[in-house]
């Protein structure tokens, strides 16, 4: 399998600033390597093991698949530096200024490579220094003495050095010399920090105190309705903050707390980060579900903006405040209606009764999309952005609006970028126009209640009921609201 790595360099195109005179623009067959992968699909593969093939040759197809997927990684790694040099090489004849030359390379990479924008430009760094500063490493992915990601570490561990310290760390650590012989992820970083100590113990060294500025905290979804809160801290900040959590569980223990430590440590983190011993301090949550889950004990699950899907049963016992939910005490609660389309779940009309909080239209578009809507970027929304530009033409609408984060949204107003509002789809649609041509679309993910799409006639759907606007209606929901305030779990049951 490995002898079958259709990847060839061709000598001709744009040289690459800073990569030297050599440099040659790539050109992998990439249609070659399309229809190898297609060989190894379930229905081939599946015919070739009923066949009896060899447990030993199953464990080379592996080892020749591993070895393959290295290789990709270093055709994509010099194709990306091509890209570069040729956005930049363009740019240039265009007259941009140098410091502005190759600004959204890393999106548009990004989206080619289905990752998010953070991850494009992190990529784009790691082919510059591979191909221009760590040719021996560049080599060991090439033959798979290397996967992707312990390149990464190299790249990384040798980061704070100069070009010249660099590439000596990378001869000095050449996978020919073996150093990497059957080394996991922790024996690379030694390995690397070690060599780079001793050829510039002072920028290491710098390194070191610099990293304090990028202290941070930051929150991800865990499994069953948990998050992951992190915090990045100097080394005496962490252990002293974990030390004094420690001695008040030490503490609370022995006087018969019946709580674990991890859940004493973890309580008192709260408590005393928020004031509380709930943790909720008046910050609006804006959970969404719909009005069978809420109300008439329906199995589909809720929506927790940040977080992502929640189960029923958990939505509806939060907002009864039951202490089962991570709370204690009272929650003061809105209740704003979403009016959303039968079967596609667009957005269509929405309710606006709380007075302190941004303008109607912006929880609109909150609601809708969630998180940033550039294909594959989960970052949260914060910028509300025009899809067509005011200085365009574009109107203040809900059509014409769009939740991002704040890097997408500058890179869509670079030279070559386009952005529209799709159509011939069930929910909101944004197609984005990279400088290159490429077309990426992304759609609105669905709210609560949406109906999978169904294959049916046409004409099928029912109307929109339009008991969901009548005055009694209107009526129950009052009813509820004043149930879930006062936290009567019994009335609302039985309501």
């Amino acid at each position: 399998m490995a002898g079958n790595r259709e990847t060839q360099l061709i000598g001709s195109g744009a040289p690459s600033r800073g990569a030297g005179p050599d440099f040659a623009v790539p050109r992998v067959r990439v249609q070659d390597l399309i229809d190898s992968v297609n060989s190894l699909r379930p229905g081939t593969l599946g015919t070739e093991l009923a066949g009896g093939t060899e447990l030993a040759d199953l464990i080379n197809q592996l080892r020749g698949l591993e070895d393959l997927k290295s290789a990709i990684a270093c055709a994509q790694a010099r194709i990306t530096v091509a890209f570069d040099a040729a956005q930049r090489s363009a740019e240039s004849d265009l007259g941009v200024p140098v410091a502005e030359q190759g600004r959204g390379v890393g999106a548009q990479i990004a989206l080619a490579r289905r990752e998010s924008p953070a991850r494009g430009s992190r990529l784009l760094g790691l082919a510059k220094a591979l191909v221009a500063e760590m040719p021996h490493t560049l080599a060991a992915l090439d033959t798979g003495q290397l996967n992707e990601w312990r390149a990464t570490l190299l790249v990384k561990e040798t980061a704070c050095l100069a070009a010249e310290d660099r590439c000596a760390v990378d001869e000095e650590l050449a996978a020919d010399t073996g150093v990497f012989d059957g080394a996991g992820d922790k024996a690379i970083i030694t390995a690397a920090r070690a060599a780079a100590y001793r050829r510039d113990p002072r920028s290491v060294t710098q390194r070191a105190s610099h990293a304090a500025t990028e202290r941070h905290v930051s929150l991800r979804p865990a499994p069953d309705t948990m998050t992951y809160l992190t915090a990045l801290l100097p080394v005496a900040q962490g252990v002293a903050v974990h030390a004094a959590l420690s001695r008040h569980a030490d503490t609370l223990r022995p006087a018969g707390d019946t709580r674990s430590r991890g859940q004493i440590m973890t309580d008192a983190l709260v408590e005393r980060t928020t004031g509380t011993p709930a943790g909720i301090c008046g910050v609006e949550v804006q959970l969404v579900m719909t009005d069978r889950t809420l109300f008439q004990g329906d199995s589909e699950p809720a929506r927790l903006p940040g977080y992502g899907i929640v189960p029923a049963g958990w939505a509806r016992t939060m907002l009864a405040g039951n202490h089962q939910a991570g709370h204690d005490g009272d929650l003061k609660l809105w209740l704003r209606r979403l009016f959303t389309a039968p079967r596609s779940g667009e957005l269509v009309g929405i309710d606006s009764r709380a007075r302190f909080f941004p303008a109607g239209l912006r929880r609109f578009i909150q609601a809708r999309d969630d998180t940033c809507r550039t294909p594959y970027c989960d970052a949260p929304i914060r910028h509300f952005d025009h899809i067509v530009p005011r200085h365009g033409g574009g109107p203040t609408s809900l059509s014409n609006g769009a939740g991002l984060c704040e890097a997408c949204n500058h890179t869509k107003e670079l030279p070559g970028w386009t952005a529209r509002t799709g159509t011939g789809r069930a929910r909101h649609v944004i197609e984005f126009r990279t400088p290159t041509g490429h077309h990426y679309a992304s759609t609105a993910p669905p709210l609560p209640g949406t109906e999978p799409p169904r294959t049916g006639p046409p004409g099928t759907d029912p109307p929109i009921i339009a008991a969901l606007h009548s005055r009694r209606s209107r009526r129950k929901l009052r009813h509820y609201v004043k149930a879930l305030k006062f936290a009567r779990v019994t009335e609302l049951q039985a309501a």
